[in-house]
């Protein structure tokens, strides 16, 4: 946390899940400012009311408005970019919404980074960008692009930029677990998609860590992927049920718009030049250029040898498993308080 001392971390979409767990990590210590760049005043004065804190400060305004990102990155030195159209579905129906959130206001958050000597930014990305059959990964695989490119001209003594791409953050809000609750304190059905989809799951503190790891060992235009656990939907569904109201009964209502059956965190052309640091692949950025020899002749023969990294070969947990995971959560140790479960 030394390099945090006495600097100003600015958090696009900053009233979200990730931006309230950074918060919860850094409000403590001896960080100047956070700023919080987001469009919805009713989140930022909640927020101000529950924080109180002298070294939050709030900015209104949207990654879509160039203008606003500049103003927002006047004086910052480090960014997490968060703000993101994330639900599958309304990407779906509105794909033009996600490539302005998710494309464009990338592109001006860097750009502002850049022409403001921001020395780290670290773009968030998802298991959805790798390949993406959906609007929002594919929207998210597009911010990935933008930010390496932009890696590429902007000065690293200046400015180095990085990405982070992670699985399903557990019990965010519009995430799985949530509605699950909801459903269960309800006394509804379980609805689920498809019982043997297969999901990473990570916790908002392992989101918060990726993000931290990256901004420490960034080189310009670096990914970094955290490994992680998987679930099936089905045993994640039964875990919820045991821990909640054994009776439940589990509805399956077919996979949404452009859901996958599984996601990827590292595509197999990646795995070919990623480097296991342990808990974390980094991917470096590709360095080829625009010799078109290397694209068409020269090949690389390892790619055809590996696997993608998925939520179907990654360690799979079983529903005792899962259940200890969601154990700690705070969402589902406060949910069993108040059912007179704990």
């Amino acid at each position: 946390m030394n390099s945090f001392q006495n600097k100003t971390l600015l958090i696009t979409g900053g009233t979200g899940s990730f931006g309230n767990a950074v918060l919860s990590r850094f409000l403590a210590s001896d960080i100047k400012e956070i700023r919080i760049l987001s469009r919805d005043e009713k989140k930022q004065e909640d927020m101000r009311i529950a924080l109180k804190s002298d070294k939050l400060k709030f900015h209104i305004g949207d990654v879509r408005d160039l203008d606003a990102c500049m103003d927002a990155l006047s004086g910052v030195d480090y960014v997490f970019h968060a703000a993101a159209l994330k639900q599958v579905p309304s990407c779906e129906f509105y794909p033009m919404e996600a490539v302005k959130t998710n494309v464009v206001g990338a592109e001006n958050v860097i750009r502002a980074a850049m022409a403001q000597s921001v020395s780290r930014v670290v773009v968030l990305s998802t298991d959805k960008a790798v390949y993406p059959i959906n609007a929002m990964g594919l929207s998210k695989a597009m911010m990935e692009k933008v930010m390496v490119a932009k890696s590429r001209i902007a000065d690293p003594s200046k400015t180095v930029m990085s990405a982070t791409r992670y699985g399903n953050v557990m019990a965010s809000r519009g995430s799985v677990i949530p509605l699950f609750l909801q459903q269960l304190q309800e006394g509804r059905p379980l609805t689920l998609t498809d019982p043997s989809m297969t999901r990473f799951l990570m916790s908002l503190e392992e989101s918060v860590d990726l993000v931290l790891y990256a901004f420490e060992h960034a080189r310009p235009g670096d990914i970094f992927v955290q490994k992680a656990p998987a679930s099936t939907v089905g045993d994640l569904a039964e875990a919820m049920r045991q821990l909640f109201r054994p009776d439940a009964d589990i509805r399956v209502i077919g996979t949404r718009h452009g859901e996958k059956l599984y996601e990827s965190l590292v595509s197999r052309e990646e795995m070919a030049r990623a480097e296991d640091l342990g808990g974390y692949y980094r991917i470096p950025a590709d360095a080829r250029d625009l010799n078109y020899d290397k694209y068409f002749v020269e090949g690389q023969r390892e790619i055809a040898e590996l696997d993608d990294y998925t939520s179907h070969n990654t360690r799979r947990l079983t529903v005792e498993e899962v259940k200890q995971t969601l154990l700690t959560l705070p969402l589902i140790q406060q949910a069993l308080r108040e059912a007179g479960r704990a």
